[in-house]
């Protein structure tokens, strides 16, 4: 060991390269943020070799003065904040003054840059080792030009661990894809090796947006996807973007973007409030896409925790956590045909919308061609009070109302298929009028807009499921004492969050009593997981309560149970229902929470319209 010495500042914006330049992709996100910070209305991005030899981007921002060219390369140098309160409540996306000068320290990079002021465009130079600055005059319209050459020619170990140029592109295009997504008032032009990758024009208005949102996610993720815009005013937040569809689920989670006041972030708060969300309707393994913007005052989250900026804490994350998820709890369940929707023939939509709730909206959806349905996107239904049907009647009730649905039968003989009844466009449901039942399985029904499918025991499984929950709720969570109580060891800091909270537990069916420093007894559970793990599930709440302020572990396993009753409980394929029976399905579905998936995430039901139906029979060719 030597002795304690100082660093170079070469070494030292070397080693603060390693946590801020990983790949070429991390070059692009620090550069796109200056832009963006300095009032950019335009970003053209030039790439060569996947970023590796060349990142060339041009904005038309307010520019750099002359005086301070040399100083915006030298590090923790920036003009984002002054004094400890800036850095209290930042509105920019950088801010921290070190990733010029590191990017500097490990390529050859030159910057351009007028401002309004100047008369003439200057460039400052700096290449790797020596870190000298060289100022020289150039031709440049208001705005900055940055230029990045042969990343790591100075760290040949760094440049090793770069994957090949079709996987650093791919990266660095993911950045600029969320960009562009935080951005829809900015232009973004990409090019790669001579070859336009990206060409994104300014927008504005939903529709406009859209229209980006399909072009960088794919047409599939908008069709299948649901706006909001919700907003808590005592709070200060509002949340807005899409959300897709339960049914539209990924194997991966490749399409989640969440955006704090314009930055992209990951935090656990924020996909635990999403998770719990979809829990009840995402079908097992698979993932949500959404596309989500938080917006809250500056003040009340910290945006300095990381050097790359991903990652944010929230100065009430509990309060956060509960608006997320109450929000897209509540979209997910106004998920189901809209009462009073009619669509126009010859669309390819599904149901059409009309007079939504404010902030929500749910366009039409597509059907894929060549006679393969996929389910469109559902138009939110609000339902007028008392429509729910029996919402306080005991479980059992509700399910004997489909006792004669059980009954074996024998086949019955189905009714001719007519035309509409007689009515009010107005007045036409929105799933139709069942006409006849397919191998005991599907029932198939007509409206407006044309054939409608439903399949018949995940939809009255969904129905079932959706009624015991209430039932259960109005009849509250009823305990059962252990014979045996049940001991576990936990640490001092949940053994205190136990203590401190035991209507919580109370409320959930749970008595628990603290014994020791670490230790806690168990000696009531509820009475529908009596056969549980009921040590294994407390040791999840209080995980949970350490994490996230809050547990829905036990309602997840109350609703696992009632999920597994609702399917023993619901119609089986093969049975014969009568028409009258199809039909009071379908009105069962429109009245009820979430119908347009089972409890498993599976689809129960779909639409083909009549344009869709003419093409696969080529009528009109």
């Amino acid at each position: 060991m030597t002795r304690i010495h100082l660093l170079s500042p070469q070494l030292a914006n070397q080693i603060a390269a390693g946590e801020v330049v990983e790949r070429p992709a991390s070059v692009v996100k620090e550069l796109l943020e200056n832009s963006l910070d300095a009032g950019a209305r335009k970003v053209d991005v030039d790439i060569e070799s996947g970023g590796i030899k060349l990142i060339r981007l041009r904005d038309d921002g307010f520019g750099i003065d002359k005086e301070d060219l040399a100083l915006a390369l030298s590090r923790h140098a920036t003009s984002k904040i002054l004094q400890l309160e800036d850095l209290e409540a930042v509105a920019s996306l950088g801010f921290r003054g070190e990733a010029l000068a590191s990017i500097s320290s490990v390529a050859r990079l030159s910057l351009i840059s007028r401002t309004a002021q100047q008369d003439a465009a200057w460039q400052v130079r700096a290449e790797g080792r020596d870190m000298e600055a060289v100022l020289s005059p150039a031709a440049h319209p208001q705005g900055t030009t940055v230029e990045v050459r042969d990343l790591f020619f100075n760290t040949p170990a760094r440049r090793k661990f770069l994957k090949t140029e079709q996987t650093e592109f791919r990266h660095l295009e993911e950045v600029i894809k969320r960009m562009a997504l935080s951005r829809f008032d900015v232009a973004f032009n990409l090019q790669h090796n001579g070859r336009r990758v990206q060409q994104l024009r300014p927008v504005d208005g939903e529709q406009a947006r859209e229209r980006r949102l399909a072009s960088l996610l794919g047409a599939a993720f908008i069709e299948q996807a649901v706006h909001l815009d919700v907003s808590a005013e005592a709070s200060g937040l509002r949340l807005w973007g899409w959300i897709g569809l339960p049914t539209y689920s990924r194997s991966q989670a490749d399409q989640q973007y969440f955006f704090v006041n314009g930055r992209i972030i990951r935090d656990k708060v924020v996909t635990h409030a999403v998770r719990q969300a979809y829990a009840d309707v995402l079908f097992h393994g698979r993932h949500p896409a959404f596309v989500l913007y938080l917006e809250l005052d500056p003040a009340l989250v910290d945006v300095n925790v990381h050097p790359t900026k991903h990652e944010v804490r929230f100065r009430e994350s509990r309060l956060v956590h509960d608006f997320i998820f109450r929000t897209l709890h509540r979209v997910i369940a106004d998920l189901r045909p809209k009462d009073g929707a009619t669509a126009a023939l010859g669309t390819t939509t599904g149901l059409e919308h009309q007079s939504e709730p404010p902030g929500l909206r749910s366009p039409g959806g597509s059907v894929g061609g060549g006679g393969v349905f996929s389910q469109g996107r559902m138009p939110l239904y609000q339902p007028s009070p008392g429509s729910a049907g029996s919402q306080g009647v005991a479980v059992r009730e509700q399910v004997a109302a489909y006792a004669d649905l059980h009954t074996p039968a024998s086949p019955v003989a189905y009714p001719q298929p007519s035309a509409m009844p007689e009515q009010s466009a107005e007045k036409v449901p929105p799933l139709g009028y069942a006409i006849a039942q397919l191998h005991g399985v599907y029932v198939l029904a007509q409206n407006e807009t044309g054939l409608v499918l439903v399949d018949m025991h995940a939809a009255h499984e969904r129905i079932v499921y959706e009624r015991m929950k209430k039932a259960w709720d109005e009849d509250k969570v009823r305990s059962q004492p252990l014979l045996v109580p049940v001991s576990l060891s936990v640490s001092e800091r949940e053994a205190d969050l136990a203590e401190e909270q035991p209507e919580l537990f109370e409320r959930l069916g749970f008595k628990i009593e603290r014994m020791g420093a670490d230790t806690l007894t168990v000696r009531e559970v509820p009475v529908s997981l009596a056969r549980a793990d009921a040590a294994q599930l407390v040791r999840d709440v209080l995980a949970d309560l350490v994490v996230f302020g809050r547990s829905h572990r036990i309602e997840q396993s109350i609703n696992e149970l009632l999920g597994t009753m609702a399917c023993h409980g619901a119609v089986r394929a093969n049975r014969q229902l009568t028409v009258t029976e199809m039909n009071a399905l379908l009105r069962d579905m429109e009245a009820t929470e979430r119908s347009g998936q089972c409890n498993h995430g599976r689809p129960t039901w779909t639409q083909l319209s009549m344009a869709e139906l003419d093409k696969l029979f080529l009528r009109g060719q």
